[in-house]
């Protein structure tokens, strides 16, 4: 048996281990470690990692790791809207990236680190709901509509314009 290790019984049910002439009592230790050399191979933990856009190939991008110029092959998330993405590569915006040594990264989502100076909102339908108000203003213009049904038009010049019917109909008109 020179070298090798042997598994024989013991007595009450202990596993003992035979190697080179020795008999002990096999612990706990030895079973964690062939349990672990067992296992399959451990796959490495992605980490988020920040880069900037730098070219946009079909579904696939280029990034640039934050602080580096070098130019990086990226897979985008099949949840991430590409629409979404050309706005933030547009817009100069960063990008959140999971990376793994050895793997392909892949652009999971986006980061918004300032205001916009112009926001877009695009759709079928567009619903804004407050439950006591909803005011819009720019300069000295204004519209308020309030929980109790009164609605406030404001501006230095008001133009209504209908090409069919125009109706103007409430309980009481008053002009000036």
């Amino acid at each position: 048996m020179g070298g090798e290790r042997e598994r024989t019984g013991a007595a009450n049910g202990v596993a003992v281990e035979q190697a080179d002439g020795e008999l002990r009592p096999r612990g706990v230790l030895d079973e964690v470690a062939e349990a672990t050399s067992a296992r399959d191979v451990v796959h490495p933990v992605p980490a988020l990692r920040t880069a900037r856009l730098v070219e946009l190939v079909g579904l696939d991008a280029v990034i640039a790791w934050r602080g580096s110029d070098e130019r990086l092959r990226a897979l985008v998330a099949h949840d991430v809207e590409p629409a979404l993405l050309r706005e933030a590569f547009f817009a100069k915006q960063p990008v959140l990236v999971e990376f793994a040594h050895g793997e392909v990264p892949i652009v999971v989502g986006l980061l918004q680190t300032r205001r916009s100076a112009e926001v877009v909102v695009t759709g079928e339908r567009i619903e804004l709901n407050a439950a006591r108000e909803i005011l819009l203003r720019t300069g000295r213009a204004g519209i308020r509509l309030r929980e109790d049904g009164e609605v406030e038009l404001v501006g230095s010049r008001v133009s209504a314009v209908s090409r069919g019917l125009f109706r103007i109909v409430g309980r009481m008109l008053k002009l000036n």
